[in-house]
């Protein structure tokens, strides 16, 4: 609020429950700047933040508590329990919005919100200004809307003890998820089989899956967003598994790549190799002050010299580098933030340069190494293989913190835990 200013104002709307189709809704998620600022998880609710406001800063609209609506959907939390559980200053009735949010508003100079995001609460925004104009004596009305993201979104990036907290509460039933279904992968029929164990895992821990998983086998882990989840298990090939978990709207994102029939082939150790390698020397430049582009550079050099060792490129490493060759194999990058959105807000440059590394920061690390099954330029063993392996990692003030560690990334503790030791 020091931010916005004396004269500002700032709101937010939840985000809006959303239908699968017919009359089935998808599980409501709250709108992760909403939940950042408040922790309030209900829809059709609407935060004010008031500087100076005599009566309380923060004032939340919400649903009464209705005994109908609650015979149905179960019990709401409410304007009282809104100020008693969630530390409003104020509460007062979403329908009732409409007579007593142009009054708040009257003289403030700026008002800072997602204008544009959801199209029914920017009519709503319209509404309330037009309200402001006719009250009697005509009202002041704000000069300025100001987009809400560029104050909130760099506060988001640095996480606070408490989030980073819950993150690594997400990061251990992610792994747990991951360890589970590299197991049941031996012994099953098809993709879909081991995405079930993934997610009960984390519903059994009391999570959620913190957006589709991807499990892709064979040739389907050469397609980066692969998610039908439907082929067969192939023995001999790959099993390339990204899922994480979002516990309390915090989320988890982890990559593994494992051989299904529990022993890598030649060609898959070789490339496998590389890519931890790539991965380990990455996740060693996560430290502050360094730049965020860092890891991906090191990544890149430490890739395409491992493709030319094996004959997959030709030429110097250098070369290859500066021509951008390696991109055909390696076209990812090879981090994003990460936080209350998988990938979480936050510029990754500042002043057109890649932003410098700083305490509380997470990020992920996740090279890979995909060689399309049409590749005519190697040889048939090495086509229609592809790999990741993803670590989530928090800067700390002397190096790094890598979250999702208790998930086996090495080849031979891989095999082992494949084999049941």
């Amino acid at each position: 609020m020091k931010m916005a200013g004396d004269d500002a104002v700032v709101l937010i709307a939840t985000a809006p429950e959303r239908m699968r189709n017919a009359d089935a809704a998808w599980p409501y998620r709250q709108d992760s700047d909403f939940h950042y600022l408040s922790g309030f998880p209900e829809p059709d609710a609407v935060l004010a933040l008031l500087p100076g406001r005599q009566h309380g800063e923060v004032v939340v609209f919400c649903r009464e508590r209705d005994p109908e609506h609650e015979r149905w959907h179960g019990p709401s939390i409410g304007t009282e329990h809104a100020v008693a559980e969630y530390g409003m200053d104020d509460a007062f009735p979403i329908d009732d919005i409409d007579d007593i949010l142009p009054g708040m508003i009257e003289g403030r100079a700026r008002v800072y919100c997602h204008f544009g995001r959801e199209p029914q609460f920017d009519a709503q925004l319209l509404g309330w200004m037009r309200r402001l104009r006719q009250l009697r004596g005509g009202g002041v009305v704000p000069k300025e809307f100001v987009a809400l993201g560029h104050l909130l979104h760099d506060l988001r990036l640095y996480k606070s003890r408490a989030e980073l907290k819950l993150m690594r509460a997400s990061a251990t039933i992610a792994a747990e998820a991951h360890v589970a279904a590299m197991k049941m992968a031996r012994h099953s029929r098809y993709e879909y089989e081991v995405e079930a164990e993934l997610l009960r895992v984390m519903r059994s821990r009391g999570a959620v899956a913190a957006f589709p998983p991807i499990v892709a086998s064979g040739v389907n882990a050469c397609t980066m967003h692969y998610q039908a989840n439907r082929a067969p298990l192939r023995q001999g090939d790959l099993l390339l598994i990204d899922a994480g978990a979002e516990l309390e709207c915090y989320a988890s994102d982890i990559s593994r790549s494992f051989p299904i029939n529990g022993r890598f082939s030649r060609e898959q150790r070789a490339l496998y190799e590389v890519v931890l390698t790539a991965q380990q020397a990455a996740i060693d430049e996560v430290k502050p002050g360094r730049s965020y582009s860092t890891a991906h550079d090191v990544a890149i050099h430490v890739i395409t010299e491992g493709l030319c060792a094996l004959g997959l490129l030709k030429g110097d490493p250098a070369e290859v580098i500066a021509q951008g060759s390696y991109k055909r194999f390696f076209p990812a990058k090879t981090s994003h933030w990460l936080g209350l959105d998988v990938h979480d807000v936050g510029d990754y440059r500042v002043d057109g340069e890649p932003r410098l590394l700083e305490p509380g920061m997470v990020l992920t690390v996740e090279p890979g190494i995909y060689i399309a099954p049409d590749d005519t330029t190697v040889p048939d063993a090495w086509r229609g293989i592809g790999i990741r392996i993803e670590d989530d990692v928090a800067v700390t003030r002397d190096g790094n913190d890598v979250l999702t560690v208790d998930v086996p990334k090495g080849a031979e503790e891989i095999e082992a835990v494949l084999a049941g030791r």
